[in-house]
């Protein structure tokens, strides 16, 4: 389980550092900085598929997402005596993004290439990657790091720095490039462990959705993202995994009714006063978006970490204790990360289960943590 999230340069998170349970709801106002986080934590989840600065370039490239604001500010500035402006930079242009658990924790920093006589010149360059044993980041505790093009990890039982790559491209990272069975074990598990994380934020219930249509089934223990493999995937639920856990869940939510799979992987529910099924095009989006939740969340591979992002949407209010219920289910298998706005949703979390609340808010254009203490983080050093 994460442990610790740290995000430093990116759009208003100009330094934030996260302590995360197994379930995590991120509140906060309109603008506050939710999305940046969500935003954030995929962008840390492509370091491992090498995608990091493709993602970038498609938020509008590294100079539109790195934190606009100055790179301190002052007492006066903060008391309001003097203009907020500009001051002598201490440090490189940097977006850092990191993790913790109690076994690994990983760090990226990106920052701007040198000048070239190139159309790619604008590209951001990962500057240096770090991976170590335990929660906090120390000498003695590194065993893989990237600096510029040289890859380098410990080996053998005398922990000596053995180099890896001399020459790795400046866009790919090194969990994605250096992991292997060999020299990079440790990297190999590391990757496929962020390569598992899930995000939802795009499952579709519009009138032209995948999910309303028949699909061809397949074997799917994992829903996608946009939902269009509904039919499988609670197929595969009812087959594989905690079948009563979804019976449960959308009886709870829709007073009793049931849902099955029909001959060509539509969902179809079944309610009370009805003399036949309702198929997926008559649904409202509501229903649709609860079913897709549930089979998200009650999937019989779950991932280390599970990412919501403002699962409310379409949500009758009624449905949100359900759905809160649903949630600390789920956070029993993985660790859940919501991002949500709905103060009764929260407050029905709050009330079923152990969860974190964190609460984000701007102050000066800064996203920063209400009343909540930082836990210890430490960052690599260039």
């Amino acid at each position: 389980m994460i442990t610790c999230l740290a995000v430093a340069g990116y759009r208003s998170l100009r330094n934030v550092t996260l302590e995360l349970g197994s379930l995590n709801i991120v509140t906060g106002a309109n603008g506050s900085g939710k999305s940046s986080l969500y935003r954030a934590l995929r962008l840390l989840s492509d370091a491992a598929l090498s995608r990091a600065i493709a993602s970038l370039a498609a938020e509008g490239g590294l100079a539109s997402t790195l934190w606009a604001g100055p790179e301190r500010f002052s007492r006066e500035m903060r008391a309001g005596t003097m203009p907020v402006q500009g001051t002598v930079r201490a440090g490189p242009v940097s977006l850092r993004l990191g993790f913790a658990s109690d076994d690994f924790g990983y760090a990226i920093d990106l920052g701007l290439p040198i000048p070239s006589m190139t159309r790619f010149s604008y590209d951001p360059e990962i500057k240096l990657e770090a991976v170590w044993t335990g929660p906090t980041l120390g000498r003695s505790n590194l065993f893989a790091e990237r600096r510029g093009k040289l890859v380098r990890v410990r080996t053998g039982e005398t922990g000596e720095w053995h180099e890896v790559v001399r020459d790795i491209s400046a866009v790919d990272s090194m969990i994605a490039q250096c992991a292997d069975t060999a020299d990079g074990l440790e990297l190999l598990i590391l990757r496929e462990r962020m390569r598992a994380w899930r995000f939802y934020d795009d499952l579709r219930t519009d009138r032209d959705a995948p999910s309303r249509r028949p699909q061809v089934g397949t074997f799917t223990p994992v829903l996608a993202g946009d939902g269009s493999d509904i039919g499988a995937a609670v197929q595969t639920i009812i087959e594989i995994g905690d079948a009563e856990a979804l019976r449960n869940a959308i009886a709870d939510a829709f007073d009793g009714a049931m849902i099955s799979v029909g001959d060509r992987f539509e969902v179809e529910m079944r309610q009370h006063g009805l003399l036949r099924p309702l198929s997926a095009p008559e649904l409202s989006d509501g229903t649709l978006r609860y079913i897709l939740l549930a089979a998200a969340l009650l999937s019989p591979r779950p991932p280390e970490l599970m990412i919501l992002n403002e699962p409310e949407a379409s949500l009758h209010p009624d449905l949100l204790a359900p759905l809160a219920r649903l949630l600390v289910l789920a956070s029993t298998r993985c660790q859940i990360i919501v991002v949500s706005h709905a103060q009764k949703l929260v407050s029905a979390l709050m009330d079923v289960g152990d969860a974190t609340q964190i609460e984000l808010q701007k102050n000066m254009g800064e996203t920063t943590v209400v009343d909540a203490s930082a836990p210890v983080w430490k960052w690599p050093s260039r």
